[in-house]
């Protein structure tokens, strides 16, 4: 045989031998593949369909949410109960009124209300935080409603120093208030005075000596929820003495 065709028959066996190599890898591949697959985890969530993370429906009801006393099965929610009957105003609907040289809500459009699962016991709670039940009923952004029914421009600027407006809760969620639209308004002013004596900081002061008294055993709760709704300002001249006694405004 001469060399030239030794050389040709060598390369045809080896191509021959590469070919039949790589069909007997395909071949064992498939075996393991198709006839004897091998075993998946047991415990991989990706064959659990069912432990994997669910959209919440969109009209799902909010989950009730704990109260911050662990050793209570007290669950707070988002309700709210009006002092008065309550039906969304229209814009311009509603007039802020005065009393003893400060502003007040109409109490039609803001007649005031409690969320019931907050009870004393629950403010009494060290743990206890507004943040719990804040937003809840209505976002921040509904809120803002209120000023269109009132005829009061929402500030552009309104922060810090420059705050001039503040969407009230009439009963203040320190005191068990309703986090729902018939419990807000927007209280606003007076022009030409420091921060801390604008009526919403007045306020403020008034709604701290309040739950100060109601955490002590001093006043019951519903009284409190009741007098603030009804004239937060009878309580101005006490809330002063309070807070000149405290330390706490």
């Amino acid at each position: 045989m001469s060399r030239a065709r030794f050389r040709d028959t060598s390369r045809t066996t080896s191509r021959i031998v590469r070919r039949l190599a790589g069909l007997a890898i395909v071949l064992a591949l498939a075996y393991f593949l198709i006839v004897h697959p091998g075993r998946r985890p047991e415990n991989s969530r990706a064959n659990h369909p069912a432990e994997r993370a669910r959209p919440q429906p969109p009209d799902e009801a909010p989950s009730p949410r704990r109260s911050p006393d662990h050793e209570s099965d007290t669950e707070l929610s988002c309700a709210s109960q009006y002092f008065a009957h309550w039906q969304e105003p229209s814009d311009g609907e509603c007039t802020v009124r005065v009393r003893n040289g400060y502003s007040m809500p109409d109490p039609r459009c803001t007649p005031g209300g409690v969320n019931p699962t907050i009870t004393e016991d629950v403010l009494r709670n060290p743990a206890w935080r507004t943040r719990e039940v804040r937003n809840c009923a209505e976002s921040e952004a509904q809120k803002h409603e209120a000023y269109g029914w009132y005829r009061i421009v929402k500030p552009r600027i309104n922060s810090n120093e420059n705050q001039f407006c503040e969407l009230d809760h009439l009963v203040p969620l320190e005191l068990g208030g309703a986090d729902g639209m018939g419990n807000i308004w927007p209280q606003c002013g007076p022009d030409a005075v420091m921060l801390n004596q604008r009526y919403f900081k007045q306020k403020d002061h008034v709604e701290n000596y309040l739950a100060d008294q109601v955490k002590t055993g001093q006043m019951p709760l519903a009284e409190a929820q009741r007098g603030i709704a009804r004239d937060w300002t009878q309580y101005l001249n006490d809330a002063d003495l309070w807070c000149g006694r405290t330390g706490r405004c």
